[in-house]
């Protein structure tokens, strides 16, 4: 695709191009991009005065989405609790992670709809793990737990880690009323589904350190054909400079949403 039709083609979208976390001071960041992923929710959610003070800084069409709590998705002897400040309980690591329907996954939950309500998030992400594979019980895990999870009334996006097939995907995407997330470069490959809404978390071919070439930009933006609306964060050690190109690729002015 060329740059004249990437341009032309997100006349006709809501574009929004940001970051997963701020990698700038946040009021530089506000003036650049409508969108941030927030990434303290997965380690540790942060204090509700600290979130308040986020949302008031903010635009008030700026966007946030929010990264549920570790203790949904990842099981304790995952690397990432090493950023968890209270030790979890002999209870909590039994019933934490993998989607699991228990006290700690649904109080992780509640904390994580908390912050995303103080936010106006309009989705919540959930990551599984790789270790979180398409096998019955896991799917299981999802069928109870998912529904359960929508009575609090927010989009639900989904990024599996692993090797789950774009077939198993899109039919749990689907018969869950899940929104697919993912990375179609990266490691993991996630396919890409013919959604009306489209949820990109970009690290890049090789991972967080990977540089979006311009090459990678066009073909990315191929992948916006037919989306009513994109969400396109950049993850990666570059996202700042990477995020500014793809928005200027696409003829994005400020924090604008659309041409």
């Amino acid at each position: 695709m060329t740059l004249k039709n990437d341009m032309s083609q997100v006349r006709q979208q809501r574009v929004l191009i940001g970051c997963c976390g701020f990698p700038v001071k946040r009021s530089q960041y506000y003036r650049q991009f409508p969108v941030v992923e927030i990434q303290q929710t997965f380690y540790q959610p942060p204090q509700k005065e600290t979130v308040k003070r986020w949302r008031v800084e903010a635009p008030d069409d700026f966007l946030f989405t929010v990264k549920a709590w570790q203790l949904i998705t990842h099981p304790p002897t995952s690397p990432t609790y090493r950023r968890l400040k209270k030790p979890l309980s002999d209870k909590e690591k039994r019933e934490a992670g993998h989607l699991q329907l228990t006290d700690t996954v649904l109080r992780a939950w509640d904390e994580t709809v908390a912050i995303a309500q103080i936010l106006r998030s309009p989705i919540i992400l959930i990551q599984t793990p790789s270790s979180f594979r398409p096998q019955q019980e896991n799917l299981d895990r999802l069928r109870k737990l998912i529904p359960i999870l929508q009575q609090s009334r927010m989009v639900i996006a989904w990024e599996p880690r692993g090797d789950w097939s774009a077939d198993q995907i899109e039919a749990l995407c689907r018969e869950l009323h899940l929104l697919p997330a993912g990375d179609p470069f990266g490691p993991y490959r996630s396919p890409l589904l013919s959604t009306p809404t489209r949820y990109f978390r970009l690290h890049g071919i090789t991972g967080y350190r990977y540089r979006f070439t311009d090459s990678d930009l066009s073909q990315l933006s191929s992948w916006f054909h037919n989306a009513s609306t994109v969400y396109c964060l950049f993850n990666n050690v570059g996202m700042w400079e990477d995020a500014t190109k793809m928005r200027e690729r696409l003829g994005l002015q400020g924090n604008a949403i659309r041409r």
